[in-house]
């Protein structure tokens, strides 16, 4: 629970995966959201109650009102165990090991802040896939075209530090480790040009 809602947690810091914060992404041509999967650590026993409880209080909402009294088993849990596979039977990343793995997605745009300065939104480019963050969420009931169950709705994003990218992607440091040199000297004879002339062809520039 989290600001008296029952159906809303505010999470601890988690890591952030499969980012779409800055524009919306279609899932296997579904409608395009803005998303983010959250790696919640297995140790960080507060949040993971507080998802659980928020789950199972938006699936009771639904037995009470979305779906008159039914009790639908959930064909796609809604929390992943890292440590274990996907749903196409492959196991989750390295990076999912020792954190229960959920997506979270909503057709608004969230607001992207830092725990320095709630009050401005982040750069798009400070916003990826690795770095480290405190989110809120909302669980909902569903009925839509047969399928029954919970969805997770992403609320906002409170960046709390800098993480290692995830998804391949490496940064300058480590693509040119090794080619960094310091500046050739000048000879002693060398003398500047003129402010103002090409050297080469002494015609102003």
């Amino acid at each position: 629970m989290y600001q008296n809602n029952p159906t809303k947690c505010l999470t601890g810091e988690v890591r952030l995966s499969f980012v779409h914060l800055d524009q919306p992404y279609s899932n296997n041509g579904g409608e395009p959201k803005y998303s983010a999967t959250l790696l919640v650590p297995k140790k960080d026993v507060a949040t993971v109650e507080d998802l659980k409880n928020s789950l199972n209080t938006a699936y009771e909402n639904g037995v009470k009102n979305l779906w008159k009294g039914s009790r639908p088993q959930m064909r796609y849990p809604v929390i992943y165990d890292g440590d274990g596979t996907r749903p196409s039977g492959e196991p989750f990343g390295p990076e999912c090991k020792g954190h229960w793995v959920i997506t979270a997605s909503s057709k608004q745009k969230p607001q992207c802040v830092h725990i320095s300065n709630v009050h401005a939104d982040l750069l798009p480019t400070d916003v990826y896939s690795g770095m480290y963050a405190r989110v809120t969420v909302n669980f909902f009931p569903y009925d839509a075209s047969g399928n029954r169950g919970v969805g997770c709705g992403l609320g906002n994003v409170c960046k709390t530090r800098d993480g290692e990218p995830l998804g391949g992607r490496a940064n300058a440091e480590s693509d040119f480790a090794g080619l960094e040199q310091a500046a050739p000297q000048q000879p002693q004879n060398y003398a500047a040009p003129q402010q103002g002339v090409n050297p080469l062809t002494g015609l102003p520039w």
